[in-house]
């Protein structure tokens, strides 16, 4: 199934599957005071590749903020409460991001959702996220939150069997996909990103993932 950019305005939620929604442009109004936030998070924890274990470098360049950060080297995934690169801990979470979590998971039906990860990635054209599960966090009741921001993206979210083909769900700025409950451990991924120019990122985009690790 795809989803592109003809949808009637008034359509504001979208059910993906059981546990799992899409808010159509939640987070557009007030972009601009979110962005400059993150960019103050990335002043502090530059943007960088991970090694996988299995000894790639990640096409998709990645820093974090709060108390833990995903992190990941030759030896494995983690979380980690310093950045391996500064030995310092990780910017604290700006206020307006933490509150836009919140929001997201409430509207998606998920009170309660206190996250202590939000994993910053960048795109730019060409790099993509394979199929994988967000599994390394102990808690696994809460939600994941993840926020687009600058181009499109065609993102791929299947089910908890790898069997199972995904969906194709086209993502445009401001959009934010909650998952949870049944659809917590889908897999899921992002395609290849398209080249183009957005009028506030430019040839890039950059996803938030908020998380409960602990």
């Amino acid at each position: 199934m795809d989803l592109f950019d003809d949808l009637p305005p008034e359509t504001a939620l979208t059910q993906m599957a059981p546990g799992a929604v899409l808010l159509h442009g939640f987070a557009r109004e007030g972009d601009a005071a979110l962005l400059q936030a993150i960019e103050t998070v990335l002043h502090l924890a530059p943007l960088r590749h991970w090694q996988t274990p299995g000894g790639y470098t990640m096409s998709v360049a990645m820093s974090n903020c709060g108390p833990l950060g995903w992190v990941s080297s030759p030896s494995g995934y983690r979380y980690a409460a310093l950045d391996p690169l500064t030995n310092q801990p990780w910017p604290a979470m700006p206020g307006c991001l933490l509150e836009l979590a919140q929001r997201a998971e409430s509207q998606a039906g998920y009170p309660h959702f206190a996250p202590d990860a939000c994993l910053i990635n960048q795109y730019v054209p060409g790099a993509k996220l394979s199929l994988h599960q967000d599994k390394d966090e102990l808690d696994l009741r809460a939600p994941i939150v993840s926020l687009s921001l600058g181009l499109p993206a065609v993102f791929l979210f299947g089910t908890p069997s790898r069997k199972d083909r995904p969906q194709r769900w086209r993502l445009v700025h401001g959009d934010v996909v909650v998952w949870g409950g049944p659809a917590r451990l889908a897999f899921h991924g992002v395609t290849a990103l398209v080249d183009g120019e957005h009028t506030l990122l430019g040839r890039r985009r950059l996803n938030l993932t908020f998380r409960c690790v602990r």
